[in-house]
């Protein structure tokens, strides 16, 4: 091992050979590929494909309309997601270190893609580690490691000791001589000498990891595209049938076949995939305006029917910094102030050190701050951790006098043994520890002592101590945490804490939390344990700690096994591979890593837990709108259909024509897509379990219901329009006449779906722009279509009178009335 480092022309040579010092991308997503896999949708294909068909036949009108929702949604899609993958472009941009090595001798500094094997790398606090390395020198070196091992306290590194050709070991551990790529200098200085790199490095073998694992797909996607295939098949198989009967039996092929064509319109289900495209689309929106980034659409639906929340601890429920929680003090000591200043004395003036920075926040809250403590004080020596002896001491020199203040902090047993208390100070001092840890608190001991003057002793322990207190740091709970936590539960959604911490701390954040911590598992337990065993165990743990990144993801396989719909939330390379097996990943865009963003499903860019459960809300919001909205496709295909067939088996005026499902389909679409996509909250959203995972998006019973409107709707409007029919009313009065009922059927059909668990009155007073802007447009072009003679001509309409405008007012007042109220007989089905 060379601490000379690497010439320019040794690097070049090795940076050819085995590539840039890059981590692996795994799934990345150029515009192209985005494209392609969005014009692979079978959805999108229907869509095209029905334009097509419509475009053949000569309905330019439908095929435009068609072919014009299919290039917008697709658009739409491709602008969302691309858009996403730039955002993870630029963190990842963000996040790549430079590294200051030595080539040729001489110190500089490169791009941290650039390091290659055998590099030089020189580490100073507040580096990032640029690859994983050998320590050839450490000079009292702390690492943060915790995106690799979820723990947030830095780990004391050494160097190699004899031989330098030791196989690397894993991440944590006190005193080991190496360091791993993406890790943080917090404290001290070094020089390390690189082993690996890219792939090959321990953030490396993670991404190699993540191309094994298969991503869940989307259910929701699956059920819709098998309710197209089923309804579509069912549609054109009824329009061939009625196109042979009618013209088998009258003779008149060409009205059997535009008959056939309008029948074959008005049971084509191009909404579905049209609804669960805009509904993705626009969550993804809405979720973006509270600054949560949705690489993948669909799973925004699936977190809306999670069942269990695995949550990282650091940087997830906590906030990924220290800060001071308790303070106890010796009897002599002076009081708390004092503890305060000694303490920060001890530290580093300007200290990447999460527990050093405490001390100096800490100490900024006291009168006269951080610079009364430092005045007129001079740093004369400082004394460092070592493996024998866990404490530092600083020695200061009051400016003007001989004697020396000396200020040290440590591990509080080494404290005391420096301090030489006596066995009932020492009593004392393992009682405050033991009560202290059960809170699942980091404690450090502080002493003083004064120094005459004169030459300073060899070590730590030629100084004549008075202990002062302790110090105990916790990594605070994020503030809205609680609360999140809380609603999580009373949703029915389990919270399960996995961390790479120690059991004791672990607990005592999940009590924190609000998590059920009744006790925990650790990764030597849980290794352990056979498949069979952990999936007996795994319902009544909460809390994992000390697991390794492998096991988090035997944890969610293991969660998944037993038919839980698993969301994984983390911000280290540690888990990422959990975060791509789980049936949603949530990555933290903040503090989080580029491997565990490109992971995940999800990004909360501000790092915030609390956007979990608006996530959540939203995705159920999202499901139950989707299944108002497919309910409503049935129940207003069946009058459209209906209409179309009727005169085709009985020999009647045919009322609808294409232009008139074009129309009608104008009204529907925007309904379902917009309207009951922008539907507000159920009142019991948030307090009710989540769905089954083997729920339909419509189940038999909620088809039974949709059928139930339709067949309603259809006998008001064939009512209305045998009613016209017995007055002999002329074709063209009498379609117009069944149009206008139509119409308004249709509104009573959204009015009753809008909401499965308000009266009408409550719905009508929920607040939906959409639906008034949807309802006065459509109250416009009819208006138009019905006094404007052009339009007239085009839809073939006569003269509608005032009775005329009452009885199809009459009718959609009628089913409105009738759904009322026989809904609360079915309500059941509403949350099946």
């Amino acid at each position: 091992m060379s601490a000379a480092g690497l010439t320019e022309a040794q690097a070049l040579q090795r940076l050819r050979a085995e590539g840039f010092n890059d981590l692996p991308r795994t799934d990345q997503r150029t515009l192209l590929r985005i494209v392609g896999d969005v014009l692979r949708e079978p959805m999108f294909s229907l869509l095209l494909g029905a334009g097509a068909i419509y475009l053949v036949l000569g309905d330019l009108t439908e095929a435009v309309v068609l072919l014009l929702f299919a290039t917008i949604s697709v658009s739409i899609t491709v602008v969302q997601e691309t858009r996403s993958e730039r955002v993870l472009e630029a963190l990842r941009d963000m996040t790549s270190p430079r590294a200051l090595v030595i080539r040729d001798g001489v110190r500089k500094r490169i791009p941290g893609r650039e390091v290659v094997r055998g590099d030089a790398v020189v580490l100073l606090e507040g580096d990032r580690i640029p690859a994983d390395a050998a320590l050839a020198v450490a000079n009292n070196l702390l690492v943060d490691e915790s995106l690799l091992t979820g723990e947030s306290v830095p780990v004391r590194k050494s160097a190699v000791d004899g031989d330098d050709s030791a196989p690397m070991a894993r991440p944590g551990g006190e005193d080991q001589p190496f360091v791993f790529s993406g890790t943080l200098v917090v404290r001290g200085d070094g020089l390390a000498i690189v082993r690996s790199t890219g792939p090959l490095s321990e953030i490396g073998k993670i991404g190699q990891a993540l191309e094994k694992i298969a991503a869940e797909p989307p259910r929701l996607q699956q059920q819709t595209r098998r309710l197209v295939r089923y309804f579509a098949v069912v549609g054109l198989s009824g329009s061939l049938i009625a196109v042979l009967l009618y013209g088998l039996l009258r003779g008149d092929w060409l009205q059997a076949i535009l008959g056939g064509i309008a029948l074959g319109m008005s049971m084509l289900p191009e909404e579905f995939p049209l609804v669960l495209t805009a509904f993705m689309v626009m969550g993804a929106w809405r979720l973006s305006q509270a600054r949560i980034l949705t690489r993948r659409a669909t799973a925004i639906e699936m977190l809306g029917s999670a069942t269990v929340l695995c949550t990282d601890k650091t940087g997830t429920l906590t906030e990924n910094r220290m800060t001071i929680a308790k303070l106890r003090t010796a009897a002599s000591s002076g009081g708390q102030t004092r503890l305060i200043e000694t303490a920060l004395l001890a530290s580093g003036r300007d200290s990447f050190d999460p527990m050093e920075r405490a001390i100096k926040a800490q100490a900024e809250t006291q009168p006269g701050g951080v610079e009364s403590v430092y005045a007129d004080m001079e740093l004369i020596r400082q004394y460092g951790l070592r493996p024998g002896l866990l404490a530092m001491t600083n020695v200061w020199r009051l400016r003007h006098e001989a004697k020396m203040e000396v200020c040290a902090k440590g591990a509080p047993e080494t404290i005391g043994a420096l301090c030489r208390l006596d066995s009932e100070r020492l009593a004392w001092l393992h009682g405050a520890m033991s009560e202290m840890a059960q809170d699942g608190v980091r404690v450090l001991g502080v002493a003083h002592a004064i120094h005459p003057g004169g030459d300073l002793p060899e070590t730590q322990k030629g100084f004549d101590y008075e202990f002062v207190g302790l110090l105990g740091f916790v990594d605070p709970i994020r503030a809205n945490v609680p609360a999140a936590v809380g609603e999580c539960r009373s949703a029915g959604v389990r919270v399960v804490m996995i961390t790479g911490d120690y059991p004791a701390t672990a607990e005592a954040i999940a009590r924190r939390a609000g998590l059920e911590a009744s006790g925990s598992m650790s990764g030597e337990e849980l290794a352990r344990l056979d498949e069979a065993a952990l999936a007996d165990r795994i319902d009544r743990v909460d809390v994992f700690a000390r697991i390794m990144p492998e096991q988090k993801l035997r944890l969610v396989e293991a969660l998944k096994a037993k038919g839980e719909i698993v969301a994984m939330t983390g911000d280290g390379v540690n888990d990422a591979p959990a975060l791509k097996s789980a049936h949603i990943g949530i990555a933290m865009g903040g503090r989080g890593t580029d491997v565990a963003r490109e992971a995940s499903s999800i990004v909360l860019l501000d790092d915030d837990f609390g956007s979990i459960v608006r996530t959540v809300r939203l995705g159920r919001r999202i499901y139950d709108n989707l299944r108002k909205a497919m309910a409503y496709i049935v129940a207003v295909h069946v009058p459209i259909a209906g209409l179309a067939l009727l005169p085709l088996l009985f020999g009647l005026p045919l009322v609808l024509t294409p232009i008139h499902i074009a129309f009608l389909e104008m009204v529907i679409d925007p309904a379902c897509s917009i309207v009951f996509e922008a539907e507000p909250d159920e009142d019991d959203l948030m307090r009710r379990p989540p769905r089954s995972s083997t729920s339909q998006i419509l189940p038999g019973r909620l088809i039974g219901w949709s059928l139930v409107q339709g067949v309603l709707a259809f006998a008001a409007v064939a009512a209305t329009f045998a009613g016209g029919l017995a007055r002999e009313m002329p074709e063209n009065e009498l379609r117009a006449l069944v149009f206008v009922s139509l119409v308004l059927i249709n509104t009573s059909l959204i009015v009753v779906n809008r909401s499965f668990s308000s009266s009408m009155l409550t719905a009508l007073c929920r607040p939906n722009l959409s639906l008034w802007l949807l309802l006065s447009a459509v109250t416009a072009i009819l208006a138009i279509g019905l006094t404007w003679q052009p339009a007239m001509d085009l839809f073939r309409f006569g003269p509608l009178h005032l009775d005329d405008l009452g009885l199809s007012l009459l009718a959609g007042v009628a089913v409105l009335t009738i759904l009322e109220l026989i809904k609360p007989y079915w309500r059941a089905t509403f949350r099946s």
